[in-house]
């Protein structure tokens, strides 16, 4: 129960990494925020964890909404407590191409992918700062590191992901936030179904 009571709130939970972290997380006695577009799905993943004794709470959200995923952390932190850690999870993944262009289906992937990353951080830091507590977690990806043919917008998301959090463990080191950045390889979730 190396969680226990800990309030953790976790962006992209509909599916895939979300989903599977939100349920190891309620195994081990954290109480779960959830967060992600598709309210059925996390509707299901709240009555799961519910069901094997835990506490979930679920809000449904596109991240790459400043204004609304704000109030739907400001909801969870009202209905569970304060946030103790929170895992800026939720992204896509869309094909980059130039022929014909696709930019604004790029534009929309960075928004939810790196934009989606800052604001729930945005939404949480503050307090946290305030606590001198708190661990703020983004899952970014292994293609950070390298430019994949077809795969422009998502590495760059991702790599920005990563130099963004290393500046805010460096800004916080000392005050009592921790930063982690995760970068998985291939995992065999929806955002890699269709990727050639």
């Amino acid at each position: 129960m190396r969680f226990s009571n800990e309030v953790v709130v976790i962006t992209g939970a509909s599916s895939g990494i979300g989903w599977a972290l939100a349920k190891e997380l309620v195994t081990q006695g954290a109480k779960v925020g959830l967060i992600a577009r598709r309210a059925d799905k996390l509707e299901e993943l709240c009555e799961q964890s519910r069901a094997n004794g835990g506490v979930a709470e679920c809000v449904a959200v596109d991240v790459s909404d400043r204004e609304k995923l704000h109030e739907a952390i400001a909801e969870l932190r009202n209905k569970l407590g304060p946030i103790d850690r929170i895992i800026a999870n939720a992204g896509i993944g869309t094909f980059t191409s130039f022929s014909p262009p696709n930019v604004l289906e790029q534009e929309k992937l960075i928004r939810i992918n790196f934009f989606g990353v800052m604001y729930a951080l945005e939404a949480v830091l503050p307090e946290m700062l305030e606590r001198k507590k708190g661990h703020v977690i983004a899952v970014s990806s292994m293609a950070a590191y390298k430019g994949l043919p077809g795969q422009s917008a998502y590495c760059a998301s991702k790599a920005a992901i990563n130099l963004y959090m290393e500046g805010l463990r460096i800004a916080y080191r000392g005050r009592g936030i921790s930063v982690t950045t995760i970068c998985p390889g291939f995992v065999n979730t929806p955002i890699v179904a269709n990727n050639p």
